[in-house]
């Protein structure tokens, strides 16, 4: 393979952090870009490459790999995480006599921002029709909740303490954000690290100290501590290595291009695989939207 093919195959796929500047960060989503090469999008060829692999899940959190998509579908689906997948929350607050401190309207949002634990594919809509009153409820559409805490000085709290965690019992606090269902969706591109030169002894060991723990380890050939790249995936990009001069030409810091790595954080409301998979719903919906106007279109 020439050295001209491998270098369209690096702009195709992969990000360069450089010293001062970052390389190929521009979509290759479209046809006619490289000589050579159809990037024309092909169902069946999208079929056999994108992938979704899980490799965390608990209750509350999730982590998987999607691979091969564009940036824009992977923060399409982020967007819809954070805001178009149903959830519970308190939207009108009736305060009929508020004896704390807290303003009623710093009161009202603070109790917004309270996750609710009900399913929301339980429930129904409220109508917004003008012939249901907005007073008419019923338990398909709502939930009641009675709230019942009062916050006290802690008599056991030290004189000198000023934690408000230790001065008073149940204090209240969230910071979820109020129809999110989920308390964070991130994503990010898996690193790649490529020693370009051997790196023995004393370098080795500055090396292995520019990047995050268990991305390169040091191995022993021939009686000298030799840099090997072990992990890339637990870089956090930092660029640290440009630092040392003696060090920054013989790594070259990288970022695959269509390989994202989501991190998911559910309220408790709903386990973060289910949450994966309603955003995943209202993405192919919002597909199958696009595709009936432009057949509408098309017939008018």
């Amino acid at each position: 393979m020439s050295d001209k093919r491998i270098n369209v195959e690096e702009v195709r796929g992969r990000i360069i952090l450089e010293e001062f500047c970052v390389r190929n960060v521009h979509t290759t989503d479209f046809p006619g870009n490289y000589p050579g090469y159809d990037d024309t999008w092909d169902m069946q060829t999208f079929q056999k490459s994108f992938r979704i692999d899980i490799g965390q899940l608990t209750e509350n959190l999730m982590e998987f790999d999607m691979l091969r998509i564009d940036a824009a579908i992977a923060n399409a689906f982020r967007r819809i995480l954070l805001a178009e997948v149903p959830t519970m929350a308190i939207e009108k607050v009736f305060i009929y006599n508020n004896t704390s401190i807290i303003q009623d309207e710093v009161l009202a949002q603070r109790l917004g921002l309270i996750p609710i634990k009900a399913d929301p594919f339980l429930f129904e809509y409220r109508s917004t029709d003008k012939a249901f009153p907005e007073e008419e409820v019923s338990e398909i559409n709502t939930i009641q909740l009675c709230l019942k805490i009062k916050c006290n000085k802690n008599p056991q709290a030290s004189k000198d303490s000023s934690d408000p965690q230790e001065l008073y019992l149940n204090n209240k606090g969230k910071d979820h954000a109020k129809f999110s269902p989920v308390a964070t969706a991130s994503y990010r591109l898996l690193p790649e690290i490529t020693l370009l030169d051997t790196v023995k002894g004393e370098k080795a060991e500055r090396l292995k100290r520019c990047f995050s723990q268990g991305v390169i380890e040091l191995e022993d050939v021939n009686g000298s501590k030799v840099a090997k790249v072990v992990n890339s995936r637990l870089d956090s990009c930092s660029r640290e290595i440009l630092r040392h001069d003696d060090l920054k030409d013989v790594v070259k810091l990288g970022r695959v291009r269509d390989h994202f790595i989501f991190f998911v954080e559910s309220t408790g409301v709903l386990p973060p695989n289910v949450l994966v998979t309603e955003a995943i719903k209202v993405l192919m919906a919002k597909c199958q939207r696009f595709l009936n106007e432009l057949d509408s279109t098309d017939i008018e």
